[in-house]
């Protein structure tokens, strides 16, 4: 049984919650999200919360049941807060700046790399600091590991991106591991 799943999703003020044929679309004061879901689970709307329910008792559905309960109240929380995520950059000589809709960044590499920023998504850039935010938490999620993957931060020095409350754990140099 999913912790997650059994309970219902609170619906704040401001926020339409629409299921027809298996698509829930939630409209808030940030935007609206649409996402499908297939039929093994049932999503209600009752009063100012959604249920859903498993109709079958299988492995499957139960696994799904938890997983479709923490989208619906990830779109929910996504049109009235939003999500933000924000990369530090350390090194020198790494610059990124905005350039119309694509992100250039100058990792050290011969070129700089360009990205496309996915739409529906806001990307301000101070300094060493690239914030990502949008109604989607996906898209969010994605668009930064994809920013980080590019160059990861390395163990000795610190250099690389990083998530902003994320710790690297550092190794000592050639010389602490001969003084020893």
């Amino acid at each position: 049984m999913s912790r997650i799943g059994k309970k219902p999703i609170s619906i704040p003020n401001g926020v339409e919650v629409k299921i027809e044929n298996g698509e829930v679309s939630v409209k808030g004061p940030l935007g609206e999200m649409k996402r499908s879901f297939k039929d093994g689970i049932e999503i209600k709307l009752e009063e100012n919360s959604v249920i859903l329910n498993p109709k079958r008792n299988s492995g499957t559905l139960v696994a799904l049941w938890g997983t479709y309960a923490s989208h619906i109240a990830n779109m929910v929380e996504g049109v009235v807060k939003g999500f933000e995520k924000k990369l530090i950059m350390e090194g020198v000589g790494y610059k990124v700046q905005t350039e119309g809709n694509n992100l250039v960044l100058n990792l050290g590499f011969s070129h700089p790399v360009k990205l496309e920023i996915p739409e529906g998504l806001k990307v301000a850039v101070e300094k060493n600091i690239i914030s990502i935010s949008g109604i989607d938490k996906e898209k969010v999620g994605q668009f930064t590991a994809q920013i980080r993957a590019l160059k990861k931060p390395e163990p000795y020095k610190g250099k690389g991106i990083r998530y902003e409350n994320e710790v690297i754990r550092r190794k000592a140099g050639k010389k602490a591991a001969t003084a020893a």
